[in-house]
């Protein structure tokens, strides 16, 4: 029976069937119908003999998805109906009492929820093997010099294994982001019903331990209508693929000839089409290209539930391939930055050779001034002098003479050309996370200290 006299037109059923992809969630589905029967049964709801017949049917469903053999129907709208179809025609007639004291809304919320917090899991665990390989990066390059940038241009020098380090906090935060994500799944939806509760004395918390929530959500309403976990997780997710992007921007602009500071592996590498001497970064580029798509579902997850009266309402629908998407392609991208880092090749005299202009001392030299009472605009105001004096007459700083940096300042003397010895340029930055060796080797302390501590 139904209460509808007329079928579905075509084109809504395929407006309204989520079947192309919720499939995904099959597994999560199958998990929580079975701790479903169970409790039903300690509950003496259905009888242990139902709950055997439903566990046994399920566990055939699993294995025909799991091998690929199981039918999908034109009928089946999504998953669940799907996986309830099946299951019927296994066991029998009991497969309808399955879905005693739950709703779709409920089932689809508890699945949505494991799903979140399984590849929130995945997400930190392959942070976390990205963040290993930049510690072994780091190590390797710790005191090769580089200059560092602002706005494109150089501004002061820095170690290669400093810079490094950077993305290893960038990853960090990353890490304890996703490690929110499946803090905010903790909570099992499971039991709610429709909206307000089910008209049987269910054991929610049975279902809550056996699913491995620590908790059950306190409100029904708010249990069949939250989607906050897809929004964190869509939000860690944009912002570590940001993180990704801007890792690979900067790979993208050293492979280049002009900067020539490293090459990527070939394996990470595309050639072209017309022009056989081209080795382009592709990877990288796509790391760049991958995030706006990801912060893309974010916003588009938003506009589909800023404005949702409560419960449950059918363009909640929409979050799951927002968040699939996003899942693939973080996924994809966080184990692309891992392998292509591993195999990127730095040169060293590349590097070293942009790290000896002279001008990006140029803060060293006003700090000198500092240091013998100058105040510090003012100090700035005389380098910036020497600074034009020397790009005017293409020189260097340390060719300026001693008459020419006194006509600058009295305050310098011969100090102003030790300053210019390029490793005092570096090591003079011993400021707590500043770039001087020692302070990188207790960054490196820290950094596999904290990977250890989150293993």
């Amino acid at each position: 029976m139904s209460r509808f006299s007329e079928p579905q037109d075509p084109i809504f059923a395929r407006l309204n069937a989520s079947i192309g992809y919720d499939w995904r969630l099959a597994p999560y589905d199958i998990a929580q119908s079975r701790a479903h029967a169970s409790m039903l049964a300690a509950q003496q709801i259905i009888s242990v003999s139902d709950r055997d017949q439903l566990i046994a049917g399920l566990n055939q469903v699993e294995a025909e998805l799991d091998s690929g053999s199981f039918v999908f129907e034109p009928s089946d709208e999504d998953i669940h109906m799907a996986i309830e179809r099946r299951l019927t025609a296994v066991a029998g007639p009991v497969g309808g009492k399955l879905h005693t004291a739950r709703s779709r809304n409920d089932q689809v919320a508890t699945d949505v929820a494991m799903f979140v917090r399984a590849h929130a899991g995945q997400a930190a665990a392959q942070l976390h093997q990205l963040m290993a390989v930049v510690v072994e990066l780091a190590e390797g390059h710790i005191d090769w010099p580089m200059p560092g940038y602002t706005h494109l241009q150089r501004a002061q020098p820095v170690y290669l294994g400093h810079h490094l380090l950077a993305y290893f906090w960038m990853f960090s935060r990353d890490l304890g982001r996703f490690g929110s994500v499946v803090a905010a799944t903790d909570h099992l939806p499971l039991g709610a019903g429709a909206l307000a509760g089910v008209n049987f004395d269910t054991d929610r918390r049975a279902v809550a331990a056996e699913l491995g929530f620590p908790s059950i959500a306190e409100n029904s309403i708010d249990a069949v209508s939250n989607r906050d976990f897809v929004l964190d997780y869509l939000a860690a997710a944009a912002t570590c693929a940001t993180h990704l992007s801007r890792l690979g921007a900067e790979i993208v602009l050293w492979s280049s000839e002009e900067f020539g500071f490293c090459e990527v592996a070939d394996g990470f590498a595309s050639g072209s089409s017309i022009m056989p001497q081209k080795k382009n970064p592709d990877a990288a580029e796509l790391l760049r290209a991958k995030a706006p798509r990801i912060a893309g579902h974010l916003v588009a997850l938003h506009g589909v539930m800023h404005g949702l009266p409560l419960t449950y309402n059918k363009d909640m629908q929409e979050d799951k391939e927002h968040l699939f998407d996003t899942v693939d392609t973080l996924e994809l991208c966080l184990a692309a930055a891992k392998g292509m880092l591993a195999g990127i090749e730095f040169r060293s005299a590349r590097l070293a050779a942009a790290a000896q202009d002279e001008l990006l001392a140029a803060t060293d030299i006003a700090d000198l001034l500092v240091r013998r009472g100058v105040p510090f605009r003012e100090a700035h105001g005389v380098v910036a002098g020497l600074v034009a004096l020397a790009v005017g007459q293409g020189r260097t700083l340390s060719q300026l003479t001693p008459e020419e940096i006194a006509a600058q300042s009295t305050h310098l003397d011969a100090e102003y050309y030790e300053v210019l010895s390029q490793g005092r340029w570096l090591e003079s930055k011993a400021s707590e996370g500043g770039t001087a060796l020692a302070r990188v080797r207790e960054q490196l302390e820290h950094a596999r200290a904290l990977l250890a501590a989150s293993v």
